[in-house]
């Protein structure tokens, strides 16, 4: 029997001194033989617990023995017929607490390194167009679905309904279809032309895309409903910011992560002066969170341009919600991290610019709702940070513009819509619901997770 290799093979990435200052993407892919070498290490184990990992249930085991096979349109078979978004799972889907964890061989070293053979097959069936097997079209039932939002739940939702011979009409608010795939995830983490590579797949399923169009004003969701649409799928996101409420925050100089992250990817500030969307950003510049979203602003003004860059987070590096290699990137990149420490207020000069964050020092004490240790403030622990620039990155909530134009129905406090957790129906006949919009602002796997889930309760529904 041949020896388990438990040490997977390394992602070539940019150097971090010259990352710093560029947007190109820091994760280089896996060549044919890298992919190979990877794929050889999975033992195919009859369990099949990486599937079950796997929140839309790709056939992992199949597609990485594809790729060891070098059966290259197998693979991409394989993998497309449960994932309509591989180039971008491949690169953000945080797999190490997913289908990696429940990996075989994790329990004995690394597991088999399933989202960078995701992106590797993606990307081998981009640069090679039309050497992928094409899929069967289906038989039209002739009945129509509208899907309200182009983020990863809405694109998943309408593929796999369009699969199905449903006639699929997505509802972009915005000028370009991808939701926060767009708008919120930097260049160097996934470039703009795989989502849109991404996109133009789903619309090639026979999917019609309508962009600039706000549900809520262009139409409500009951005339959706009331001109011919059997069914609506609504996946708008959680795309509103939310603030701490201290003092001094509406000084000149603070953004939501919401404002700076559309202003630098969606509208390229980060290409300013060829595209005409400038950016102000500090010489010192201050990101309060630890999750994905602040990892990816601070390590955005790094890159326009700042001299000094602190992540500011109240619990200590080990409750940080950010993935383990985003961290790690920031931290190679030369980004300060400031932990167990919070805000108490900004402080503003004479033409009301922030110049400063009078900041407590924290310590940790019971685990709260999270199961995460709860932050306590140390007393008479003030001390001050000097930055010229804040980046408040402190989760979102939904635009309440659906909910409160569509009667019937139900919010929870936080502003998510109450749809069933398996199925993703809501409290209104014949409307579903999936992603940021139910969960609060959550993964993209998981997203196109209640995507797929919702586009199987709809199929259903509609035979009857």
């Amino acid at each position: 029997m041949a020896k388990l290799n438990l040490n997977r093979v390394p992602m070539p990435r940019q150097d971090p001194k010259k990352r710093g200052k560029n947007f190109n993407e820091v994760a280089l892919g896996y060549s044919l033989e890298q992919a190979k070498e990877e794929a050889s290490r999975c033992i195919q184990c009859p369990k099949r617990n990486c599937v079950t990992g796997c929140p839309v249930g790709v056939d992992i085991p199949e597609f990485i023995n594809a790729i060891r096979e070098g059966d290259m349109p197998e693979a991409v078979r394989m993998l497309k017929s449960k994932n309509a978004l591989p180039g971008i799972c491949g690169r953000v889907c945080p797999q190490e607490t997913q289908c990696e964890a429940t990996c075989s061989l994790a329990k004995k070293g690394a597991p088999i390194a399933i989202g960078r053979l995701e992106r590797f097959v993606a990307d081998w069936e981009r640069a090679n167009v039309g050497a992928a097997k094409p899929i069967d079209p289906p038989k039209p039932t002739g009945k129509r679905v509208a899907v309200v939002g182009s983020g990863p739940a809405g694109l998943t939702a309408a593929a796999d309904l369009a699969k199905l011979g449903y006639s699929v009409t997505i509802f972009e608010a915005l000028h370009v279809a991808g939701g926060v795939l767009m708008y919120g995830i930097p260049e160097f983490r996934l470039p703009k032309e795989i989502v849109q590579a991404e996109v133009d797949y789903v619309v090639s399923l026979g999917v019609k895309l309508e962009l600039d169009a706000v549900v809520g004003k262009l139409a409500t969701v009951d005339e959706l409903l009331n001109n011919g649409y059997r069914a609506v799928f609504l996946g708008t996101g959680a795309g509103a910011p939310m603030f701490m409420n201290i003092p001094g925050e509406n000084l000149n100089g603070i953004y939501s992560a919401n404002e700076f992250l559309t202003r630098v990817n969606l509208m390229k500030a980060y290409c300013f002066p060829e595209y005409d969307t400038p950016v102000k950003i500090g010489r010192r510049v201050a990101v309060i969170g630890g999750g994905n979203v602040a990892m990816d602003s601070a390590r955005c003004a790094l890159r326009l341009g700042a001299d000094k860059v602190y992540i500011i987070y109240r619990r200590s590096e080990a409750e940080m919600p950010a993935r383990r290699e985003e961290v790690e990137n920031a931290m190679e990149e030369g980004i300060e991290f400031r932990l167990l420490t919070n805000p108490k207020q900004m402080l503003g000069d004479e033409q009301n610019w922030v110049v400063g964050i009078e900041c407590y020092e924290m310590e940790l004490g019971e685990p709260d709702d999270s199961g995460r240790r709860r932050p306590v403030v140390k007393e008479g622990s003030e001390f001050t940070i000097d930055v010229d620039m804040v980046v408040e990155a402190l989760g979102t909530r939904p635009n309440p513009l659906v909910a409160s134009t569509t009667e019937g129905l139900e919010t929870t406090r936080w502003g998510t819509l109450v749809a069933d957790e398996e199925t993703g129906k809501t409290v209104k006949d014949k409307v579903w619901a999936g992603g940021d919009i139910v969960t609060g602002a959550a993964t993209v796997i998981s997203a196109m997770g209640a995507g797929k889930h919702a586009a199987a309760d709809i199929d259903k529904f509609l035979r009857g």
